[in-house]
């Protein structure tokens, strides 16, 4: 049975670039990393919180005590929402900046929050995904990375997909979820051969294991089947720079996507969240941080 989707922007918040969507406590959580803010939209109340951190900031993941934990140019660090409080707990790549900052993050299914960087300069293999444990303590996963990017896991934690934006692939990885050791990856797409237009960006996974991805300067959304490649539905959006996707709602069957401004085109919606409504699947909840900051 084919969907009859309706799409619409929500909110009035326009990102210069939007980013990293969470769905948490009935709100949208995301991101403008070149806004430096981080912005809340309750869907109940349509009411809208921004708050600036003060830098470019790619992720954020809620914790389970109420607070966030975040990626940024100052590297990942925690961020009360009612103080505003700030405090950075590990810096991996303080000698590289400004050329290199954290981008996209998610927490795994244990509760350990991953994160990667990108080389804003675009130095082959200069960036790297990293693992934050409940413990505190940071670990190299994925060396010599480009522009890392979207991340989600397989329903029963036997599986990682990963995106290095500049590979045009999307990669799974055998996961261990007891320990967070990541096994030989494949490639599910390669979407420079399966000649979508744009370059693979956020990304999530519904409850059939189908990976939704957001093509970065194409203007859609892919929905891939994570075990053949197979495309099986691709969504187009009024705007170039679909960045990322996460879903949403009561039954976690509202797909929000995030946008960014185009450089040189006016587009109206642009730097909006868009939502999708009608599609015949639902995602995962959002699995909070569950060490202690």
């Amino acid at each position: 049975m084919s969907d009859h989707l309706s799409i619409e922007p929500v909110g009035k918040h326009v990102s210069k670039w939007g980013e990293s969507p969470r769905f948490w406590s009935n709100s949208l959580f995301y991101v403008d990393i070149e806004g430096h803010s981080i912005i809340r939209l309750c869907l109940d109340s349509q009411d809208e919180d921004v708050w600036d951190v003060g830098e470019r900031i790619g992720a954020v993941a809620p914790t389970h005590d109420g607070g966030l934990l975040c990626a940024g140019d100052s590297g990942i660090f925690s961020f009360r929402l009612q103080s505003g409080e700030k405090k950075v707990l590990v810096d991996p790549e303080s000698a590289k900046r400004p050329e290199n900052r954290f981008n996209d993050g998610m927490c795994d299914p244990s509760g350990r929050f991953w994160a990667g960087t990108i080389s804003t300069t675009k130095q082959v293999g200069n960036a790297s995904l990293y693992m934050f444990d409940r413990e505190g303590q940071l670990h190299k996963k994925i060396p010599r990375v480009t522009n890392s990017n979207g991340i989600c896991w397989s329903e029963d934690a036997s599986s990682m997909y990963y995106i290095d934006t500049p590979t045009k692939k999307v990669m799974a990885y055998p996961f261990e979820n007891e320990t967070g050791n990541l096994g030989t990856p494949k490639v599910v797409i390669d979407t420079q051969l399966a000649d979508i237009e744009g370059s693979p960006d956020g990304m999530a996974i519904d409850i059939d294991g189908n990976l939704w991805i957001a093509m970065c300067h194409g203007g859609a959304v892919i929905q891939v089947e994570a075990q053949t490649g197979k495309i099986a539905k691709k969504i187009s959006f009024p705007c170039v720079e679909t960045t990322a996707c996460t879903f949403g709602g009561n039954q976690y069957d509202r797909l929000f996507v995030t946008t960014g401004l185009h450089k040189t085109l006016r587009e109206p919606d642009a730097g909006k969240v868009f939502v999708v409504d009608g599609l015949s699947t639902h995602g995962l909840p959002v699995v909070p941080y569950k060490g202690s900051i």
